[in-house]
């Protein structure tokens, strides 16, 4: 096969959603630590998934639509860390073929490539070992193959070998990894998608369906590029995002042009344009050129920059398809909402009390996608908007939201329940959204979190024995002790969280949990730490008995 159309490329896009939907639970295994909410594989899934009823709804014989419909579809499902960046990788592979009726062997890989870059580009800091380094190393790959063979088969066959080999090595890249002597969850996901397309290229079945034991199996999804660096480490300091609406009274607008300018002044860069609107994300250490180089193409109707150092200096203190609650019915346009994420009635209930304007559930094996957020920021109907997201694994799925949203729009990268709470408390409705996103990170970045969950296997993490069943004691996302007795692993976060200068120590006890246990940890605190404040707060959540929020 010298050539690929629309309805080929459809044909194996429906293959490659299925193959990683079979593998799936097979993927959420895949997971350094041993908690219960490992959700690689579901976000993936649903991700996928979401692209493939697109693209089966809007089957063009143009390759070029078909590619967009794959783009639209997986962008607004996306879901979780590795769900954003797989849409990514197809976002930058359908703008490649846009244009395309049908591609060759060239093309096509050249799509993965583009791919691969529009990827790396929406992570801040790429860590290598992880699904970017697998979808990079088989993009080249594919690209050496493309100038010996003109071949579309031959270009899917070398993706997928060079794929199995780059995810082989990622334990030799990221030091979690090695630790365990596993690959990376994200990158082992991508290749199911990959082994997917080849198989429908060749016309043969689907490989079997993996059924590997889950003991054997480790990797993590529990990285992302914030936590492998260091404040200093940003080189670019401004998240600056403008949109400008295009004159012809100005200069005329080459994209490609606009683009390159903007290419020195930074990183992390997106141009998106139509005929009449181009909005840009951009990480740059000068804003106010960005800003000037958007001006000499038309008027500037949105503007937003935010400090990053600021923000890092915080973030890095740290299944089903996703339920969202009920939305509220439209209401009269107000000038302020603060949507925020969460996991247990309680707890939900909780953050409205202390402000919170929507609360989407979702949170531990539930991560909202990329299009629930967007829906529960409409339905709210306000002018502008700040959303917590209280899980780390959900923060890309957010920022991908706001991109999308038409109103005044910002992330308050909260990882926990606890951080979250401190945020909503920081809201000040007569700032600003900029200044708001800064204080109420700045609010988040004093609290600490504890938690107790349960073990679902057999493993050692940081020289900490964990047996299967057993209460695990976390600590800012440690894993510190692993025990049989649910109230000692909630005594030993305690210890290691609570000193002479904690002031207020909530407890949010779940399903798991009751009420007598929790007041028996209160005693516990109240004894050893007269001098701090203990509340008790029914949370409802699941799969974690205990959280604990330390100010």
């Amino acid at each position: 096969m010298k050539s690929l159309d629309g309805i080929k490329f459809a044909e194996m896009v429906q293959m490659g959603a299925h193959n990683l939907s079979q593998n799936a639970n097979y993927v959420d295994s895949l997971n350094v630590f041993p908690v219960p909410d490992g959700d690689t594989g579901t976000n993936m899934n649903l991700s996928m998934t979401s692209g493939a009823k697109e693209t089966e709804s809007n089957v063009a014989k143009h390759i070029g639509k078909t590619a967009q419909s794959l783009s639209k579809g997986l962008l607004m499902g996306a879901r979780g860390n590795s769900g954003v960046i797989l849409s990514q990788l197809f976002r930058g592979f359908g703008k490649a073929i846009e244009k395309d009726a049908e591609i060759d062997a060239i093309q096509f890989a050249n799509a993965f490539q583009a791919g691969v870059d529009t990827a790396y580009k929406a992570v801040m800091k790429p860590v290598e070992g992880t699904i970017l380094t697998v979808a990079r190393e088989a993009a080249a790959k594919a690209l050496e193959v493309a100038q010996e063979e003109d071949s579309i088969l031959a270009v899917m066959e070398a993706v997928v070998s060079e794929g199995k080999n780059s995810l082989n090595r990622t334990p030799d890249l990221l030091p979690v990894l090695k630790e365990v002597g596993v690959v990376d969850s994200g990158g082992q996901g991508l290749l199911f998608v990959y082994e997917g397309f080849l198989a429908s290229l060749k016309g043969e079945a689907l490989p079997e369906k993996n059924d590997a034991s889950l003991d054997d199996l480790i990797s993590a999804e529990h990285h992302r590029a914030q936590d492998f660096m260091s404040t200093e480490d940003i080189e670019f300091g401004y998240c600056t995002e403008i949109m400008v609406r295009l004159e012809k009274a100005k200069e005329p607008f080459d994209e490609a042009k606009f683009r390159e300018e903007l290419n020195v002044m930074g990183d992390s860069l997106l141009v998106v344009s139509d005929d009449e609107i181009a909005k840009v994300h951009i990480h740059s250490e000068t804003p106010g050129a960005v800003l000037a180089a958007g001006q000499k193409y038309g008027s500037l109707i949105k503007i937003k920059v935010d400090n990053m150092r600021e923000q890092h200096s915080a973030i890095v203190n740290d299944k089903e398809e996703t339920a969202v609650a009920a939305a509220p019915k439209k209401q009269e346009k107000h000038p302020y909402a603060v949507v925020t994420i969460a996991m247990g009635e309680g707890i939900a209930e909780l953050l409205r009390s202390i402000g919170a304007s929507y609360v989407i559930e979702g949170g531990q094996t539930m991560n909202p996608s990329t299009e629930d957020i967007v829906k529960a920021v409409k339905d709210i109907n306000a002018e502008r908007v700040l959303i917590l997201p209280n899980n780390k694994n959900i923060v890309m799925a957010a920022e991908q939201a706001v991109e999308l949203l038409d109103i005044e729009a910002a992330v308050v990268a909260t990882k926990t329940i606890p951080q979250g709470m401190a945020a909503i408390l920081a809201f000040n409705p007569e700032s600003s959204v900029a200044d708001n996103k800064q204080g109420m990170t700045n609010a988040f970045s004093h609290v600490k979190t504890g938690q107790v969950t349960f073990a679902v296997r057999d493993t050692t993490i940081d020289g900490v024995e964990i047996h299967k069943d057993d209460y695990m004691a976390l600590a800012e996302g440690k894993i510190i002790l692993s025990t049989p007795k649910m109230l000692d692993a909630a005594v030993k976060v305690v210890a290691e969280l609570v000193d002479e200068d904690s002031e207020i120590i909530t407890i949010l006890y779940g399903e798991d949990a009751t009420e007598a246990q929790a007041n028996e940890l209160a005693s516990f605190i109240e004894e050893n730490y007269p001098d701090a404040e203990v509340e008790i707060v029914e949370g409802k959540q699941s799969l974690y008995p205990f959280i604990l929020s330390i100010e």
